[in-house]
C-alpha cells in the first residue's frame, strides 16, 4: 500500500506558509517605512548642521530667509552640505523649511510611522501639499 499525504494535510500546511508570508511581508514592509523615517530624520540633522554652520559664518549671525529653494545658498561656496537631501521614497518630493526673519527657522518632513509636530508654523505643507509631521529648528529650541 502506498504512503501519501491527505488533501487536508495539504491544505492545513499550505496554509501555515501562506500566514507566516502574510506576516513575514506586513514587517517588511514596516521595516521599510521605518527605514525611510530614520533617513528623513538624517537628512534633516544634517541640513541642521549646515544651518548652523551658514550661521556661524555669516556676518550677520542669521540663517537663510526664505523657504527650501533658498538653501542652495548651502551648497555653494563655501560648500555647507554636498546637496540637499531628496526624499528617499520619492525624490522630487522636497522637505520643509521656513525662515522669515533668519532669526529662528523650521525644518519639517512628513514621516509614514511616527509623528512629531502637527503643522510647522508658516504652512502645513511639506513642499506638495502633504501635511508635516516631523519638525526640528535650531540646536536648543525645537
Amino acid at each position: 500500500m502506498k504512503k501519501s499525504f491527505t488533501l487536508i494535510e495539504i491544505l492545513v500546511v499550505a496554509t501555515i506558509i501562506a500566514l507566516l508570508a502574510a506576516g513575514a511581508s506586513v514587517s517588511y514592509l514596516q521595516l521599510n517605512k521605518q527605514s525611510r523615517d530614520a533617513k528623513r530624520k538624517a537628512d534633516l540633522e544634517q541640513v541642521r548642521g549646515a544651518l548652523e554652520m551658514y550661521r556661524s559664518n555669516s556676518t550677520d549671525g542669521k540663517y537663510p530667509a526664505g523657504n527650501w529653494n533658498n538653501l542652495s545658498v548651502l551648497t555653494g561656496s563655501p560648500k555647507y552640505i554636498q546637496s540637499l537631501p531628496a526624499d528617499p521614497k520619492n525624490p522630487t518630493y522636497i522637505y520643509y523649511y521656513n525662515s522669515s526673519d533668519g532669526l529662528d527657522y523650521t525644518l519639517a518632513a512628513q514621516l509614514e510611522t511616527t509623528s512629531g509636530c502637527n503643522s510647522p508654523p508658516g504652512g502645513n505643507s511639506c513642499g506638495t501639499g502633504n501635511p508635516c509631521n516631523y519638525c526640528l529648528g535650531p540646536y536648543g529650541q525645537k
